[in-house]
């Protein structure tokens, strides 16, 4: 009875990937588009801030090169000639360049079912498992820190002058390990992540940034 609960499917939040920047003037409607579905349990929103901004002048507090390493993998995979700002990728499937309401309403009518998986935190340790599931393709395991809100007065740049609203911007992106169909666990001490992390998401991918087959996400607070 237990193996053949292990081995069943379970449905999964659509996740969304927002690449960003505080010193590109297209970002903020972007960024206000992913604000507004963060509420929803049905999405994973993340808002991963890159650096190849920062010399028009003004540096993003929240750039980070591994946003940067993720995109040009995106881009790789999706076919893409260059890495562009906003960009928003889709349970690593499609990146829309426009209409983005159309695309993730149709994504979040299509059924989704996902790798077993459960976060849990205890006495500061979060613990990834991942259940069994026959015939699945090698997969990484990647906890993903994120800072659920906040604003940023920028002072130089395309966005002089302006006060930006941020939303679940990632602070670290930690590889976990891989997983092929086994039941694994993972855990990670929370005095290891960014102080201003407020939650975590976990996404496990076929190796090579392949379309999302799992997802889970967890306050740390």
């Amino acid at each position: 009875m237990l193996a053949a609960v292990a081995s069943r499917a379970q449905p999964r939040p659509l996740v969304l990937e927002l690449f960003t920047s505080e010193g590109c003037s297209s970002c903020p409607p972007a960024e206000a588009y992913l604000g507004a579905l963060t509420g929803r349990t049905d999405v994973v929103a993340l808002s991963f801030h890159v650096d190849y901004w920062d010399s028009l002048g003004w540096r993003d507090r929240f750039a980070l090169e591994q946003s940067v390493e993720r995109q040009e993998a995106y881009a790789r995979t999706l076919h893409r000639s260059s890495v562009y700002t906003p960009q928003l990728v889709i349970d690593g499937r499609n990146d829309p360049v426009s209409s983005y309401a159309r695309a993730v309403a149709t994504a979040l009518g299509e059924p989704r079912e996902g790798v077993p998986l459960t976060v849990t935190l205890r006495e500061g340790t979060l613990r990834v498992e991942v259940g069994a599931r026959a015939s699945s393709p090698r997969s990484d395991v990647v906890l993903v820190a994120y800072l659920r809100h906040a604003v940023s007065a920028i002072g130089r740049g395309e966005n002089a002058g302006r006060t930006l609203e941020e939303f679940n911007i990632v602070r670290a992106i930690r590889p976990l390990g891989t997983w092929s169909g086994e039941a694994r666990s993972f855990e990670v001490a929370l005095a290891s992540l960014p102080a201003d992390a407020t939650d975590a998401a976990v996404l496990v991918q076929p190796s090579g940034q392949a379309p999302v087959i799992g997802a889970l996400a967890h306050s740390l607070r």
